[in-house]
């Protein structure tokens, strides 16, 4: 099933964040557990991690954009 995952508020003041590097790339497959894109906030770098098995299918933020949060992030294949 394709999903679109969001961004999710890592801190209760957090509105935005800095996409800092993908670690999976579109048609790639991933695990339940592992990192698919680093965050960046005004206060932390964080690592966003699989919640499911899947596989990427779209990434909509690049690299370097700024997303607000309960923006568009990527599609995946659950």
């Amino acid at each position: 099933m394709r999903t679109t995952l969001q961004l999710s508020r890592v801190g209760m003041n957090m509105e935005e964040a800095t996409i800092v590097k993908w670690y999976k790339q579109p048609g790639e497959s991933f695990k339940a557990g592992e990192p698919l894109y680093e965050i960046e906030t005004e206060k932390v770098n964080q690592e966003i991690a699989a919640t499911s098995d899947g596989r990427i299918i779209q990434v909509y933020a690049r690299e370097g954009e700024i997303v607000k949060v309960g923006g568009q992030v990527c599609v995946v294949d659950v």
